[in-house]
């Protein structure tokens, strides 16, 4: 890094005085030296601080100790909120008492975030440390608290927020974030109406709501665990429990209810998200026979045979039916080879053709005017046609089949897409490109192609697989690439804008079975096949416009 902006680092201390020099060391002995440290005594009266006074008279350019008038106990987002307004530097970083940085922790963080500009804060898993004691049976109980989203990735307002109410456990540790100091300011710092617990949720939903966020799949810190810790003494005296409902995560919902309220925002997932984790507080006792529910459906499946769970929960629950363990019946499905070899049209029409005539049949009006398609002209035919007015005015002019190779009687153009310079630039209204990009080794090239080809305005209707078998011979050998609607997404932003591009995905997960089986659309039922889950992508159609000026 050519230049080291400056990092404030805020440490809030009450009575820690087993572990602040640690804390402090993690700090000093960092690989990047531009940083600041400020030590806030909450009210210690053990000799937390005349050590945090000592390492301040030691190093007085780099660490300062600071407190509160009459050496008072104001909490943690008080003391807290004083080192954040007396810090100078471009990127806060927060550290308990109790807790360490590992050695690089800054080094590494503040080089992503000065890479990105757009980015408001990072964090990455945090270590929970239970070998600091030493003690051999400790080292085998540390673990790295789970992230619960896909690592490496910038998420945007408010989707953080949304997955944290949604998945319990996977809200960073404070000592985890690096912050700008910008976004901190703007959003008002910790709020001092709520000190002990749930305090940096609060700061971390004010920024998540706020700012972009990247999540990394690197440890920085460590988080210690101890009996004297907070949350320890919380759990103790029975203010909070990690897994169920309590006054502190109660007082902390409200908190974010009232705030998204007065930010009006909207988002429908997130207020979703918000309504489940207050419904145990809203209706404690169906709560609480839900519980009983649950704990009896445990017990059940223990106890009951598998064909009597199967005929009581498909009665009564239909497809939100799960048997335990052992009572699946696979029934036909109970085999190691497809029912069709050929993607299922020895059977019917194959699942992905239902997907790709519906998105087709959907942008018909798009196929029009010069029309470029693979193979043959099927598609063309089948969804150009006519415009339905008065003259019938025939929407296609000129149709043209591109091959790869020579010998194919419809082609009226032979080129390879991935170094088709034979391809007429700017010539195309529209481009029919069905499952074909998967057996191009350089997809790259071949969508930049498709973008050069296309006339400015022009549109590309492109489709591709995702959860696939490759194929009989005549494919196995070509079949390169399945996709995700992300990968998708990347490609095609290197060549399209962003907001030029409708990227769809369909399939769920019975459909992705009976697609690998080999069973066809005629024996699927039309809302079997019409419901999305995109963790189950079988097909992903895209939309893909050339702007009119480049």
């Amino acid at each position: 890094m050519k230049s080291q902006p400056l990092v404030s680092v805020i440490t809030p201390f009450l009575n820690t005085e087993k572990f602040i020099q640690e804390a402090i060391e993690s700090v000093v002995t960092q690989s990047y030296k531009n940083w600041e440290l400020f030590l806030i005594d909450d009210g210690s009266s053990d000799k937390s601080t005349a050590i945090a006074q000592e390492y301040a008279d030691l190093y007085p350019e780099k660490v300062y100790y600071l407190d509160h008038d009459g050496h008072q106990n104001r909490g943690k987002s008080t003391s807290r909120n004083l080192g954040i307004s007396k810090a100078k530097g471009k990127y806060i970083a927060f550290l308990d008492a109790d807790d360490v940085f590992l050695p690089q922790k800054l080094e590494q963080q503040v080089a992503i975030l000065e890479s990105q500009p757009e980015t408001g804060m990072i964090y990455g898993p945090t270590q929970h440390w239970h070998s600091w004691t030493g003690q051999q049976e400790d080292y085998q109980r540390d673990n790295m608290r789970p992230l619960g989203v896909q690592p490496n990735t910038l998420f945007h307002p408010p989707s953080l927020i949304t997955q944290y109410l949604k998945i319990a456990g996977i809200v960073p540790c404070t000592c985890g974030l690096l912050v700008r100091r910008e976004v901190i300011k703007a959003v008002g710092g910790f709020d001092d109406t709520i000190q002990h617990m749930f305090e940096d949720q609060v700061l971390l939903a004010k920024i998540c709501l706020h700012t972009p966020v990247y999540v990394d799949s690197s440890c920085w810190d460590r988080y210690r665990q101890h009996s004297e810790s907070s949350c320890s003494q919380a759990i103790q005296t029975g203010k909070y429990h990690p897994l169920k409902p309590n006054p502190a995560h109660q007082i902390y919902l409200n908190w974010l209810q009232k705030y998204i309220t007065e930010q009006k925002i909207q988002d429908a997932e997130l207020w979703n998200a918000l309504e489940k984790a207050l419904y145990p507080y809203h209706h404690p006792m169906l709560h609480f026979l839900l519980r009983v529910k649950k704990k009896l459906a445990q017990i059940a499946r223990k106890k009951f045979p598998g064909f009597l769970h199967r005929f009581v929960g498909t009665q009564f629950l239909g497809d939100k039916y799960i048997p335990p363990t052992g009572a699946v019946d696979f029934g036909s499905l109970r085999r190691v080879t497809p029912m069709s070899q050929a993607f299922g049209y020895d059977r019917g029409q194959p699942v992905d053709r239902y997907y790709i005539e519906n998105f087709l049949a959907h942008y018909q009006e798009d196929i029009r005017g010069r029309v470029l398609e693979v193979g043959d002209d099927n598609y063309t035919r089948q969804f150009g046609g006519y415009v339905a007015s008065i003259d019938s005015i025939q929407r296609i002019t000129q149709s043209d089949v591109l091959h790869v190779t020579k010998g194919n009687p419809k082609a009226t153009i032979v080129g390879d897409l991935a170094c088709g310079d034979n391809i007429p630039s700017n010539s195309f209204d529209c481009f029919i490109l069905t499952h074909t990009i998967q057996i191009i080794y350089d997809v790259r090239a071949a969508i930049k192609t498709v973008h050069r080809i296309l006339k400015p305005g022009g549109v590309a209707l492109v489709t591709v697989p995702g959860i696939s078998h490759i194929g009989d011979y005549q494919w196995a050998d070509y079949w390169c690439w399945s996709f995700t609607a992300l990968s998708v997404k990347r490609l095609f932003e290197e060549f399209f804008p962003a907001e030029n591009l409708q990227i769809e995905t369909h399939g769920n997960v019975l459909v992705a079975n009976a697609f690998l089986y080999g069973i066809a659309t005629e024996e699927l039922r039309q809302e079997e096949l019409d419901y999305c889950d995109r963790n189950y992508q079988v097909t992903i159609t895209i939309k893909a416009v050339k702007p009119h000026t480049v």
